[in-house]
């Protein structure tokens, strides 16, 4: 009897060993698997971490990446305690006053929103338009600097996200339709006053819509963003799909530039080179 004591006990052991060392060799091989990204700027080397949670992104990223699509263009827009956004094909052999940011591939990404990946400080993201999915662009992304924030800076980010939740639900709301095309109508005509009278009232729809589910800022997240900062008014409206793995100094360094109209650097902020590490 103890000896099967013993052997039940040993084989429980065994299996707790087991259980330990396997959860630690997954969780280990899904770090391994992420691919990660080397981009080399005039201000240093940064080091990209992509989420598998968003493959969509992850591998448009990688293959423009491999084709050399980044290489040699600008960082066109930093906003210091805020990001630095870069991807304009239109940076590459830009002018000293040529306007940026409007530059694109032919294509968007559709939207990635993941719970748990959110605008701390060194997040990678897409950058996009103000489109009724918010699709991503399939070039341009930012990296967020950010700033600390505390709990009354937090609970005016959170009332932020969802202003926007709101105009997005409302935007695509069927029963919004006739106002929205009235307003595309107003503008084709260029009917200014019907314009900005229509705007008005789409205005006051949006601020008292309530048909969606409100976002609340988790407190895993709110203590992040109250030790190391971000841009938490961002999160569920622009795709998080990467983190910074190596460089954060590198985005400080960008982030203090000088910087004249439309916030491009007076001096260029440019990627070298860029290359998939693994």
């Amino acid at each position: 009897m103890k000896a099967l004591v013993k052997i039940c006990s040993f084989i429980v052991i065994l299996l707790f060993y087991w259980s330990c060392n396997t959860k630690k060799e997954s969780t280990n091989i899904t770090l391994e698997q992420r691919k990660t990204v080397e981009l080399v700027t005039n201000y240093g080397t940064i080091v990209l971490e992509l989420y598998n949670e968003t493959p969509l992104h992850r591998d448009n990223f990688v293959k423009l990446v491999k084709e050399g699509s980044y290489d040699s263009l600008l960082f066109h827009r930093v906003i210091q305690n805020f990001m630095i956004q870069g991807g304009d094909p239109d940076s590459y052999a830009s002018g000293a006053t040529d306007t940026l940011g409007d530059g694109d591939v032919s294509y968007t990404i559709p939207a990635e929103f993941v719970s748990n990946l959110f605008h701390k400080k060194g997040a990678l993201a897409a950058a996009r338009t103000n489109n009724p999915t918010r699709a991503s662009s399939g070039s341009q992304f930012y990296i967020v600097q950010g700033k600390i924030f505390n709990d009354s800076l937090l609970d005016l980010a959170e009332s932020r996200i969802n202003r926007y939740l709101a105009e997005h639900f409302a935007t695509n709301d069927s029963l919004n339709n006739p106002i929205l095309k009235s307003i595309q109508k107003a503008k084709l005509e260029q009917d200014t006053l019907l314009y900005r009278q229509l705007n008005d009232r789409l205005d006051t729809i949006f601020k008292t819509y309530t048909n969606f589910e409100k976002y609340t800022i988790p407190e895993k997240h709110r203590t992040v963003y109250k030790e190391i900062g971000g841009a938490p008014h961002l999160d569920q409206n622009y795709t998080v799909f990467g983190q910074i793995r190596k460089g954060l100094e590198v985005i400080d360094s960008i982030a203090s530039v000088e910087t004249g109209m439309y916030n491009r650097p007076l001096s260029d902020v440019r990627i070298l080179s860029t290359r998939v590490l693994k």
